[in-house]
């Protein structure tokens, strides 16, 4: 174990690989996908092809994109780190990130796809006072957006730490700026259509990548678990507690509380993902929604059940101690293997799919809210839905390159935090603020007024005054702000707390207020949301 613990360590030392070789084929996927956003982008004159494509893509090329959306930095560096370093409590998050798909399925995807047209807030403001529901549904949308813009900006750091050897964070900064500055060409240039095919080349390098490696891991055991899952043990700092339930939410009372509201947050929050409920608009009709999430399960089975063989197999073969004491610690898990088992090509190749990753998604969460603060405010709040021909995607535009220079200055300051704890809190204000929200406009005619505002700002102001009082901003060693201590209370995920609040305002606010639902509205919505009839194509 000692042999193995050293040699693991340099090959941590070891694994920038070759610079000129991760920068040169990082460049050619990047040049691919900008010609092809380039190719895509004559037809962004109006809000419908600039926001949803103008409907105009199936259900498997869309699940196919949606599954690139859902499949960030976090999945590919975080979750498999976490397995590596944690083991079976790391591959929670797997499970919690693929059974979440469960309540689109059969909730939300059809409903959503034959009531609105471009953003939530066509949804919750159906048979709502529009302007203020549309202006909560932005704000929750910007926040959402933004925490999970940090998570992905922060990966481009830790791959840049590990890859380039640049362990400054100066260093790491000018590259995060470079990842923002190419993910707002996405945004402007390509709008909906340029973004979707950029998420649907790098969904299929990464599958094919996470696929690969596995297949060639368990060969490397004999196509053996039982010996990949030993070596896994033996060669971690936690030994046999990695294969067991407990190593890191069973230790107190306190941690296992955390694993609970963890749970809560994936399951609950990815159906309210505004980035994901956004891609519902880019199919024709319900029918291709519904199979594009089907589309995007299987492709996440697939993935995840990856993460698995390389969670494991980092730790088999690099070792925890190699992993945590690599610029990135738990997140550098994926590159790290990819070296140890194919050398600097190898490595190139891992960190290009990578880097493609984190810029497609961010891409795809800049458009959502800029599309948002574009379509629920300027549009609606401030022009009382008679905007100037073409003014809408213009501010659109704008706006995407604002939250694209705040979304690097958030990532400089994320370096070096855990990804996939960092996604995990924007999956529980997305379950604070807008699941209880949605479901209850879709399915309880009562719901009125008050209540929608109270469940989207109760949720998301409950659930970020947790956060700021968390031990994810003061009070522990991985926390944001360093040297300080401020946090009241004790759990890293908020979502045990916020979400039931989120659904109880809701209920609280519709039965209390004195507004009444909107009577032929909500019949309205109740027959295009199950048959479809009135909902634009």
């Amino acid at each position: 174990m000692t042999f193995a613990s050293d040699s693991g360590l340099t090959l941590a030392a070891s694994a920038t690989g070759e610079p000129v070789l991760n920068v040169s084929i990082f460049l050619v996927i990047v040049a691919v996908t900008l010609f092809v956003v380039y190719r895509v982008s004559s037809r962004n004159t109006s809000a419908a092809d600039y926001y949803a494509a103008g409907g105009a893509f199936s259900g498997g090329q869309n699940g196919v994109a949606l599954s690139g959306d859902y499949l960030s930095a976090a999945s590919f560096l975080g979750v498999a780190g976490a397995i590596a370093i944690q083991g079976y409590d790391g591959f929670l998050f797997s499970i919690g990130f693929l059974v979440a798909w469960l309540i689109p399925l059969l909730l939300i995807a059809e409903r959503f796809r034959n009531v609105g047209r471009f953003t939530m807030g066509d949804v919750v403001s159906f048979r709502m006072r529009q302007r203020p529901v549309r202006a909560a549904a932005a704000n929750a949308t910007l926040v959402i957006s933004a925490f999970y813009l940090l998570a992905q900006m922060a990966g481009a750091g830790v791959l840049v730490a590990l890859l380039l050897d640049i362990r400054s964070t100066g260093g790491q900064a000018l590259v995060i700026i470079g990842v923002g500055a190419i993910m707002i060409f996405y945004v402007l240039v390509g709008g909906m259509k340029g973004t979707t095919w950029v998420q649907i080349i790098k969904a299929t390098l990464l599958l094919v990548c996470v696929v690969l490696m596995s297949v060639f891991i368990i060969g490397k055991f004999g196509f053996n678990l039982t010996t990949l899952l030993d070596r896994a043990a033996s060669n971690n700092a936690l030994g046999d507690a990695v294969l067991q339930p407990g190593a890191q939410y069973g230790k107190t009372g306190t941690t296992k509380l955390d694993f609970v509201s963890l749970a809560l947050a994936l399951v609950l929050g990815t159906g309210a993902l505004p980035h994901v409920l956004m891609r519902f608009y880019t199919v024709p009709d319900a029918y291709q929604a519904r199979r594009s999430v089907v589309s995007a399960t299987w492709a996440m089975v697939a993935f995840y059940l990856s993460t698995l063989v390389l969670g494991y197999g980092a730790s088999a073969i690099v070792g925890s101690d190699a992993i945590l004491s690599a610029p990135g610690g738990a997140n550098s898990a994926v590159p790290l293997l990819a070296f140890a088992i194919g050398g600097t090509v190898l490595l190139a190749i891992v960190a290009a799919v990578a880097f493609t990753t984190i810029l497609a998604v961010v891409a795809g969460l800049t458009l959502t809210a800029s599309a948002s603060f574009a379509h629920d405010v300027y549009a609606t709040v401030v022009k009382h839905g008679r905007p100037k021909a073409g003014a809408e995607v213009r501010v659109a535009r704008t706006t995407a390159v604002v939250i694209g220079c705040l979304s690097i200055a958030g990532g400089i300051l994320a370096i070096g935090q855990n990804i996939a704890s960092l996604v995990a809190l924007a999956f529980a204000l997305a379950a604070s603020a807008n699941l209880p929200t949605i479901l209850y406009t879709l399915f309880w005619r009562r719901f009125n007024n008050t209540g929608s505002l109270l469940s989207i700002y109760g949720g998301l102001g409950s659930c970020l005054l947790l956060i700021v009082f968390s031990p994810v901003f003061s009070g522990a060693s991985t926390s944001i702000v360093k040297g300080a201590d401020f946090h009241l209370f004790p759990l890293n995920n908020p979502g045990i707390v916020s979400i039931p609040l989120s659904f109880l305002l809701g209920y609280l606010g519709t039965m209390l207020g004195r507004d009444r639902a909107d009577g032929p509205r909500s019949d309205e919505l109740e027959v295009r949301s199950v048959t479809g009839i009135g909902a634009t194509r």
